[in-house]
C-alpha cells in the first residue's frame, strides 16, 4: 500500500505538474504541435480525474488540476494563434511529436474505458446508503476495472468501498497511518441497506492495524442480508470487532443499526465494503437512484 501511495504521488502530483507546465511554457512551432500536446495533456488529466484515488492527498486536488489545465490551454493557444497549422520538423522534433500523438491515443482509450464504467445497462437493485454520519467517498465503484478493481471478480463485480472525508477532503491523519483511530470512518455506525433477514453475522475477528491483512477471512467481521424487495444477498464487510447489534436469523428493517466500521479481514485500511449478489453473480446496486462510482461523494 505504501508503494501505491508513492506511485500515486508520482502520477497524481509530479506528472500532471510537469505536463501542464510543459504545455504552458513550452515552445510550439505550429498549431498542430500544440493540438497534439494539448490532447495528450487533457486526456491524461481527465483520466486522472475519473480514475485516480484522491482521498489520500485531498479530494479537491483533482479540481485544481482541471483549473490549471484550462489556464494552460488558453495561454498556450495565445502563443500559437498566429503560427501556421503545420511546420517542418527539425532534428528530434518528429520523435517528440510522435510520442505525444501516441500518448494521446493511449490516454484517449483509457478515457473511453473509464467512461464506460460510469454506468451499467444491467438492472440495479435499490438500497439505502449504509452510513449516515458525514461526507463519504467512494474509493472503488463502477462497471469497469478502470474505476473499480472489484469488477474483475464476478461475485462482487459491482461492489463499492467507502471511506469518510474531513473538511479538507482527506480520509485520514497522515498519508497512510498505522492506527485505525486516525481514519475518519473508523467507528462510524453501519446501518442496514434493506429490510430482510440476517443470513450471517460474524464479529469475533480482531481489527488489524494497517497494513496488516487477513486474506483467509476476507470479509472480516460482516453481516450478510437476504433483502426482501431486492431478492438478493447483500454483504457488508470489514466491521469492528464485537460491535454487531444483530445475530443470524434476525429480521431487520432498512436503516436499522448493524454495528460499527472496523478494519477486519482482507482490508488495507478502515472502510466499508458492500456488494450484492444473486446466485453467486454480483449485481448492480443504487443508492437513492445513484449508481456510485469511484470519486463520488455521499452526504
Amino acid at each position: 500500500m505504501i508503494v501505491t501511495m508513492i506511485q500515486g504521488i508520482f502520477f497524481q502530483v509530479i506528472l500532471p505538474a510537469v505536463f501542464i507546465a510543459t504545455l504552458w511554457g513550452g515552445i510550439k512551432k505550429s498549431k498542430l504541435d500544440w493540438l497534439v500536446q494539448s490532447l495528450f495533456t487533457t486526456f491524461y488529466i481527465s483520466w486522472l480525474f475519473m480514475t485516480a484515488p484522491w482521498d489520500f492527498l485531498t479530494y479537491y486536488l483533482r479540481y485544481i488540476w482541471v483549473l490549471l489545465l484550462i489556464g494552460a490551454l488558453i495561454l498556450s493557444y495565445l502563443k500559437v494563434r498566429r503560427k501556421p497549422f503545420r511546420a517542418p520538423f527539425e532534428k528530434g522534433e518528429k520523435w517528440s511529436f510522435a510520442l505525444n500523438l501516441f500518448l494521446a491515443g493511449v490516454f484517449g482509450l483509457y478515457n473511453v474505458l473509464a467512461i464506460s464504467g460510469l454506468w451499467t445497462d444491467e438492472k440495479a437493485i435499490e438500497l439505502e446508503f449504509p452510513l449516515k454520519e458525514g461526507v463519504y467517498y467512494i474509493g472503488q465503484g463502477g462497471a469497469h476495472v478502470q474505476v473499480n478493481y472489484h469488477h474483475a471478480y464476478e461475485s462482487q463485480q459491482y461492489a463499492i468501498d467507502i471511506v469518510k472525508l474531513d473538511k479538507w477532503g482527506v480520509r485520514a491523519t497522515g498519508i497512510y497511518p498505522g492506527e485505525n483511530s486516525k481514519y475518519r470512518i473508523y467507528g462510524d455506525g453501519v446501518y442496514s441497506p434493506c429490510t430482510g433477514e440476517v443470513l450471517e453475522a460474524e464479529e469475533k475477528l480482531p481489527d488489524l492495524s494497517p497494513p496488516q491483512t487477513n486474506p483467509e477471512k476476507a470479509a472480516g467481521n460482516h453481516v450478510t442480508l437476504q433483502c426482501e424487495d431486492a431478492d438478493a444477498r447483500v454483504l457488508i464487510a470489514h466491521m469492528q470487532q464485537d460491535s454487531l447489534t444483530v445475530e443470524e436469523g434476525d429480521q431487520v428493517k432498512a436503516g436499522e443499526k448493524l454495528g460499527l466500521v472496523g478494519n477486519s479481514g482482507n482490508t488495507s485500511e478502515p472502510h466499508v465494503h458492500i456488494h450484492a449478489e444473486k446466485d453467486g453473480v454480483g449485481i448492480p446496486i443504487k443508492f437513492n437512484g445513484r449508481f456510485l462510482v469511484r470519486n463520488d461523494l455521499v452526504w
